[in-house]
């Protein structure tokens, strides 16, 4: 049993997605599409007296990470840093659950296979309320398409076979609870035909088009993302709207092109992992 134990897990934007609630928190979820980002969260845990939690130096509380705490039977101080915006769509409290899951089995010697990890960290978040798919995600890397809901033990994940530098512009945060907790049937019907067209032609150019179109469908595009949009695309450009978040995001140079200041990362294949021995 080591005194502390790093992990690092990718930034995750998604493109589109469903929502499917279960009593059982590691089957409830969504299915999507999305981006691993090499920009993410790194997670530091040490065994410690009492549990405390902290973001880029500042002390939070974090109901998904106190619940993979509690599930692992585990006191520990969790201190992440990240690049990211918080609350704009880029999984941050997904990344902070299954960062802390990895890097808490390493600590205190728990002995858990990686899915298992992946299950913990997902219901956890899902039973915070913070998120329904980004773990599941931030695991597998690349371009994931989860085509089941719940953990890993019940959903399918493929992926579109690419990489490709990503471009993000945040203009402000987005409620995931008042998103998930609202009437999300229009929603989801339109996450599954965003599914089946980019099952029908897994590239990167249809993954844009069909985020792209679930946005105008779910009706969650403000004026402000619009404007961002349409100047992208006037540019050459092939934006979208991550989910969720007041945030556009292209792939190659659009946001450069149109004139904004992005921040550049790219997508990351590996999915989440321990770092450093731990």
């Amino acid at each position: 049993m080591s005194e502390e134990a790093h992990a690092f897990v990718p930034g995750h934007v998604t493109g589109f997605f469903t929502v499917d609630w279960d009593d059982d928190p590691t089957k409830a979820g969504s299915r999507g599409g999305g981006l691993a980002l090499s920009d993410g969260v790194r997670v530091t845990v040490e065994r410690a007296e009492e549990t405390t939690i902290a973001l880029d130096g500042t002390d939070i509380e974090m109901d998904a990470v106190d619940r993979v705490l509690d599930a692992l039977r585990a006191k520990a101080r969790v201190s992440a840093e990240t690049d990211l915006p918080l609350g704009a769509g880029f999984g941050v409290s997904g990344g902070m659950a299954l960062g802390t899951a990895l890097a808490a089995n390493a600590a205190f010697d728990r002995g858990l296979s990686y899915n298992e990890l992946v299950t913990i960290a997902h219901g956890a978040e899902v039973q915070a309320g913070t998120g329904l798919g980004d773990v599941v995600a931030q695991a597998r890397g690349g371009i994931p398409l989860r085509l089941e809901p719940g953990g890993p033990q019940y959903n399918y994940v493929d992926a579109v076979p690419a990489r490709t530098r990503v471009e993000y512009h945040s203009l402000g945060e987005l409620s995931t609870a008042e998103v998930i907790d609202g009437e999300t049937e229009a929603l989801t019907a339109a996450g599954e035909r965003a599914i089946s067209q980019v099952v029908r032609e897994p590239t990167l150019s249809t993954f844009m088009r069909a985020s792209r179109q679930f946005a105008r469908e779910a009706d969650l595009l403000t004026p402000e993302l619009t404007q961002v949009i349409g100047e992208v695309a006037d540019a050459g450009g092939d934006p979208s709207m991550a989910m969720l978040g007041e945030t556009v995001f292209t792939l190659g140079t659009g946001l450069t092109d149109a004139g904004y200041d992005a921040a550049v990362c790219e997508v990351y294949p590996p999915g989440g992992t321990v770092e450093d021995g731990g």
